[in-house]
C-alpha cells in the first residue's frame, strides 16, 4: 500500500472518530477498561501532535520531547480535529521516502504514514464500540485493504521488531510453532491478505506472505482478523483451526 492511500485512510477514519456525538464522551469502551471515548479522543489526538512534532524536528530530532495534552469534556472534540489535521499537513509536508526518526531507529516518513492511519482506525472503533454499546450505531466497517495492511504491519512491525525490543525473545512454549492468518474477504486486497508466523528456536519470528500449513490457523476478514490480533475481539469472532491454544498464547504475549 502506497503512501498516498494512508493519508487517505488516515482522513477517512479521522474524521470518523472527530465525529463522535458529544453527549458519548463518557461512554466506557468495551474492550478496553478504564478507558471512555473522551480518553481515545484525547490519546490519539496526543499521538498525533507528537508525531507532528517528531516530523517537524527532522530526522535527528527526539522523539521523547513533552507534548500538549488535549483538553478535558467537549472541548476534546474541536480540539481533536485539529490535531488530525495538523498530523495529515506535516505527513503532506515530507515525501514518503525522506529520512524521519521512528520508535523502532531511523526510518522514512512513510513508516508514519502507515503507523498514523491504523492507529486511528484501531482506536475509531475503540470509540464506535463504546457508542454502540452505550445504545448508538453499529460500527462502520473498516477498508478492507487498510485492515490488511494494518495486519501486515502488526505482524511485520509490532510482532517482528517491536516485541524484541521491548520483552526480549519469544517465550519459549511458542518457539518452533506456527501461526497461518488468513483472510478470507471476496474480493481479497491487492496486496493480499495471508501470513506465515514462525516462531524460531532463537526466540525470534519470521513473517512471510504466503499459504503454508501451521499449528493453527486464524481465517476470517480482514477486519475481524485485525480487531482480534488487537485484543479489540475474542479469538471465537474468528475461524481458528487446529491448536487454538498456540493462537490464545501468541494475543496472550503480544501487548504493545
Amino acid at each position: 500500500m502506497d503512501a498516498t492511500r494512508h493519508l487517505e485512510l488516515l482522513r477517512i477514519e479521522g474524521d470518523r472518530l472527530a465525529s463522535v456525538p458529544v453527549d458519548a464522551l463518557g461512554a466506557p469502551v468495551p474492550s478496553l477498561p478504564d478507558w471512555t471515548v473522551e480518553r481515545v479522543l484525547r490519546h490519539t489526538g496526543k499521538v498525533h501532535r507528537w508525531v507532528t512534532g517528531a516530523l517537524a524536528a527532522g530526522p535527528d530530532g527526539d522523539l521523547g520531547g513533552d507534548v500538549a495534552g488535549l483538553p478535558t469534556g467537549p472541548d476534546c472534540l474541536p480540539a481533536y480535529r485539529e490535531a488530525l489535521d495538523g498530523v495529515l499537513a506535516e505527513l503532506a509536508r515530507h515525501d514518503p521516502d525522506e529520512a524521519a526518526a521512528t520508535f523502532t531507529g531511523p526510518g522514512s516518513a512513510a513508516f508514519w504514514y502507515r503507523r498514523q492511519a491504523h492507529e486511528v482506525a484501531v482506536h475509531r472503533v475503540d470509540a464506535a464500540d463504546a457508542v454502540h454499546a452505550a445504545g448508538g450505531p453499529a460500527p462502520e466497517a473498516l477498508e478492507v485493504d487498510g485492515a490488511a495492511d494494518a495486519i501486515d504491519e502488526w505482524a511485520t512491525l509490532f510482532l517482528a521488531v517491536r516485541y524484541a525490543q521491548r520483552f526480549g525473545p519469544f517465550p519459549d512454549d511458542l518457539r518452533g510453532r506456527r501461526v497461518h492468518v488468513h483472510g478470507t474477504d471476496d474480493p481479497a486486497p491487492t496486496d493480499g491478505a495471508e501470513w506465515l508466523l514462525t516462531f524460531t528456536p532463537e526466540g525470534t519470528v519470521d513473517v512471510a506472505t504466503t499459504h503454508a500449513k501451521g499449528d493453527v490457523a486464524l481465517r476470517g476478514p480482514a477486519e475481524d482478523l485485525l480487531l482480534a490480533l488487537w485484543r479489540r475481539r475474542p479469538l471465537s469472532t474468528i475461524d481458528a483451526i487446529g491448536d487454538v491454544a498456540v493462537a490464545e498464547r501468541l494475543l496472550e504475549i503480544a501487548t504493545f
